[in-house]
């Protein structure tokens, strides 16, 4: 076995062990809110949404009893869905869950001591603001925001807290990835230079929900907190439920899905966000009333932000029609391929030694070599309770105890929206994007981009 290969599934064993995961982070404060062992940690949900449903809680479930969690609150500001989460954690549970009407009503009871947030894109980050002003740790869903103005300002809130923030990008709880990141950062993977990304499905139900829609009553909901900083609108029951498909409320493809991908590319390399993108597309398929498109293709210039001498390309491709549900994400170098949909490194493509001895060149000869352990990345509506999402709830719980950062801290979620924000900036002005660094803003033809 060569000395890489050993090294390679030693790495991997390792991240599945938890060893390579987040750096600590500790502060006076935070070591005076560590979690006794015996104290029950109080846990409320922002939104029982299908994500929270589906995902959300069978996970928790996998590990509540051994960490010694509760839920014993939701907050949701459609009758509805309120009754509905409170009722079915009380079927999960065996006890009583409180349903709050909304989550300033569940913060002012003192009754949390940290919270999902799985409700519409575009509130993310302003729930999490409120959360950590609540005093309350919280798992947050992505896209983490889709404005600069809502990202800045949860940063900045997050930042000033001694809150525990995970995003839900949980690529970043995967031992396979893990050791993608390390075999790139030890060098022997070599200068990056393009990934692929792509996320196609063929589901023409795919972020509609009709059935819902009917149900919802506009005295039912309270439309005007739903809207929270965005423009006034007339109440439309598909905007609450199918906002997707919306914009402001959602960017669409670039936040649900890109956002997964994209953050692979900042993790492995430690880049902050693109140097440019420019976006094409529309909607070819779904003819819905939707706003967002339907298939779009993005082209991102990565590479350090003081030397546009050096680094690479980034491609997204996604469609909503004619997709096999099989996300991919494929590393090159002038050596080969790190490729995450098989989990292999291998010299494919790379620079071949006779080549290399023949035009007196330096040869980056990959071995070929598989990514142990891997969780595979699960595509679908209804994810479940996959183990991806179920590592990285587990590790939000473990650092609410210990107070140890996180897989996917804040920092993480600030990235992928710059670069979610410079790709519908792009898509919706057909101008390249950039990222002004003094003032970080998303700039299209010298403008800030906004709303």
């Amino acid at each position: 076995m060569s000395t890489e290969r050993r090294q390679f599934i030693k790495q991997t064993a390792l991240a599945s062990a938890g060893v390579l995961f987040s750096q600590v982070s500790w502060s006076a404060s935070s070591y005076k809110r560590i979690i006794g062992a015996n104290d029950r940690v109080r846990v409320g949900v922002v939104g029982f949404s299908d994500r929270h449903k589906q995902s959300h809680m069978p996970c928790f479930m996998n590990h509540y009893k051994e960490l010694n969690f509760d839920v014993v609150a939701v907050s949701d500001i459609w009758k509805q869905r309120r009754e509905e989460g409170a009722t079915a954690w009380k079927e999960k549970l065996g006890h009583d869950v409180a349903a709050y009407r909304n989550n300033e009503e569940m913060y002012s009871k003192k009754a949390v001591d940290a919270v999902f947030i799985g409700t519409a894109d575009f509130q993310h980050a302003l729930h999490a603001i409120e959360a950590v002003k609540a005093g309350c740790d919280a798992y947050v869903e992505k896209p983490f925001a889709e404005t600069m103005a809502d990202n800045r300002a949860a940063l900045k809130a997050i930042k000033a807290s001694d809150r525990i923030i995970q995003i839900g990008s949980q690529r970043r709880s995967g031992s396979n990835y893990h050791a993608a990141e390390a075999f790139i950062k030890s060098g022997k993977f070599g200068p990056i230079t393009m990934v692929e990304l792509t996320w196609n499905v063929n589901q023409p139900g795919r972020w509609r929900r009709p059935a819902l829609v009917a149900q919802l009553k506009e005295s039912d909901v309270d439309w005007k907190r739903f809207l929270m900083n965005r423009p006034a609108e007339a109440f439309d029951p598909r905007k609450y439920l199918e906002y997707r498909l919306f914009w402001p409320y959602s960017s669409g493809l670039p936040g649900q899905w890109m956002s997964h991908q994209i953050d692979t590319v900042h993790w492995f390399t430690g880049l902050p966000h693109p140097r440019s993108v420019v976006a094409n597309g529309g909607i070819y398929m779904w003819k819905d009333g939707r706003r967002n498109w339907d298939t779009m293709t993005a082209v991102f210039d990565y590479g350090p932000l003081n030397d546009p001498s050096t680094g690479f390309q980034v491609t997204f491709g996604s469609r909503m029609h004619n997709g096999d549900e099989r996300p991919a994400e494929i590393y090159y170098s002038n050596g080969g391929e790190l490729n995450l949909i098989t989990n292999q490194v291998s010299p494919r493509g790379g620079l071949t030694k006779k080549f290399a001895e023949a035009m007196q060149l330096q040869a980056n000869l990959l071995p070929e070599m598989s990514l142990a352990a891997a969780e595979a990345v699960v595509a679908s509506a209804n994810t479940g309770g996959d183990t991806l999402t179920s590592n990285h709830v587990r590790n939000w719980m473990e650092s609410v105890r210990s107070r140890k950062a996180p897989h996917a801290p804040v920092e993480a979620g600030y990235s992928h929206s710059i670069a979610n924000i410079m790709t519908t900036a792009a898509a919706h002005t057909g101008m390249k994007a950039t990222f002004d660094e003094k003032t970080q803003e998303v700039m299209v033809g010298g403008k800030v981009f906004t709303l």
